[in-house]
C-alpha cells in the first residue's frame, strides 16, 4: 500500500514499484478514504491487505500555506501519520517505510544537517507545526520498534521538484511557484514585465529530483531496517537568488525581479549530509539541478495549452549552470 501514491512523489514511487515488478499495489486515495479517520484507515488496511506500506500521504504546501494553515498541518499530518502506522502494526505489516521532511530539522542547525543532529533545536517557525507533526513518525517507529518488533524505518527527503509537481500559486513550493511566476497565465503569449519574490534571496536550499527520491526510497524499502532516521538529498547548495536567475533564464524571463523583504526568508540554509544513504543501501542522487530544472520547465510548458513560448535552453547553447 502507498498512501499518497496518486500524489506528486507517490506517482513515480508507483510507477518505480511496478517497474521492479510489484504486481499487488494499493493506493487509498483521499475520496474514498479520509486517513485522518480511524475508520478510513482501518477500511484501507482491510481492503488493501498490504505487506509492505510506504506512508508518503500528506498534507504540504510552501510557506504561505503553511503560515495560513498551522492548525491544519499540524492536525492531519499527526493524526494521519499515528493513524496509518497504529493500524498497520495491528495488521502486522511486514514492513513499514515513514516519509517524514527536511522541516524537521532545528532551524539552525549545524550545516550540512545530520540526522544526529535532529532533535539539537526548534525547527524554522513558518514550518514548525508540520515538521514537528512529521518528525512524530520518527518517534512512533522508534517506540514501535523497540517495544513491539516493529520494522518501520523513517527517511528524511530534502525539498523535491520536478514534472507533476503542484503549481497552484496558493500551496506551490518554491521551484514550480518561480517557473510559474516567470512564464505567464495560460491566457497571455508574453512573459510579464515583472515578478514579487517573498524574502531576501539570501537563503539556501537544496533541492532533489523527485525521482531521484522515489529511487531513494525503493532501495530504503528494500535494503534498511534500522531504527535511525535517513537523509535523501542531493548534497548541493543554492540560494534562493541565484535559483530565481537560473529559472528566469530557463524560461527566457527578461522582467523585473522584485523582493519583498517584508515576506520570510524560512529556514537560513539547507544542506543534508546524504553519507548514510549511500552507505547503508547505496543511495546517491543522479539528476543534476540544471537538468532537473530543464525537465521540469519543459513539462509545465507541455501543460499548458495557452502557452506560446521557447524556452531559451532550447534555442540556446547548452551553459553548465551547477
Amino acid at each position: 500500500m502507498v498512501t499518497g501514491g496518486a500524489g506528486f512523489l507517490g506517482s513515480y514511487v508507483v510507477e518505480k514499484l511496478q517497474e521492479n515488478g510489484a504486481s499487488h499495489i494499493f493506493v487509498p486515495r483521499s475520496r474514498e478514504y479520509n486517513l485522518t479517520e480511524k475508520d478510513a484507515v482501518e477500511r484501507a488496511y482491510r481492503d488493501a491487505k498490504p505487506d509492505l506500506v510506504i506512508h508518503l500521504a500528506a498534507k504540504v504546501g510552501g510557506i504561505g500555506a503553511n503560515q495560513a494553515n498551522p492548525g491544519k498541518f499540524f492536525y492531519e499530518n499527526l493524526q494521519i501519520g499515528i493513524q496509518v502506522m497504529e493500524v498497520g502494526r495491528q495488521r502486522g505489516v511486514e514492513k513499514f517505510v515513514a516519509i517524514g521532511t527536511v522541516c524537521a530539522y532545528p532551524k539552525y542547525s549545524t550545516v550540512p544537517f545530520r540526522e544526529e543532529n535532529l532533535w539539537n533545536g526548534y525547527p524554522e517557525e513558518t514550518n514548525a507545526p508540520y515538521g514537528l507533526a512529521k518528525k512524530m513518525l520518527l518517534v512512533q517507529a522508534q517506540a514501535y520498534r523497540e517495544q513491539y518488533g516493529f520494522n518501520a524505518i523513517y527517511l528524511l527527503p530534502v525539498n523535491l521538484y520536478g514534472p507533476r509537481d503542484n503549481f497552484d500559486p496558493e500551496s506551490s513550493h518554491v521551484i514550480p511557484a518561480l517557473i510559474r511566476k516567470c512564464v505567464m497565465t495560460p491566457s497571455s503569449s508574453l512573459h510579464p514585465s515583472s515578478m514579487t519574490v517573498w524574502g531576501t534571496g539570501k537563503a539556501t536550499r537544496e533541492f532533489l529530483y523527485v525521482e531521484d527520491a522515489a529511487e531513494g526510497i525503493l532501495l530504503a524499502t528494500e535494503k534498511y531496517d534500522k531504527p535511525q532516521p535517513v537523509n535523501l538529498g542531493s548534497g548541493v547548495e543554492i540560494s534562493i537568488k541565484e535559483l530565481v536567475e537560473r529559472i528566469a533564464q530557463l524560461t527566457g524571463y527578461q522582467g523585473k525581479i522584485t523582493w519583498d523583504f517584508s515576506k520570510p526568508d524560512g529556514q537560513p540554509r539547507r544542506l543534508l549530509d546524504t553519507s548514510r544513504a549511500f552507505q547503508e543501501f547505496g543511495f546517491k542522487a543522479k539528476t543534476k539541478l540544471e537538468d532537473g530544472l530543464r525537465k521540469t520547465v519543459e513539462w509545465y510548458l507541455s501543460d499548458q495549452p495557452g502557452i506560446r513560448v521557447t524556452p531559451q535552453w532550447i534555442s540556446a547553447p547548452r551553459q553548465n549552470f551547477f
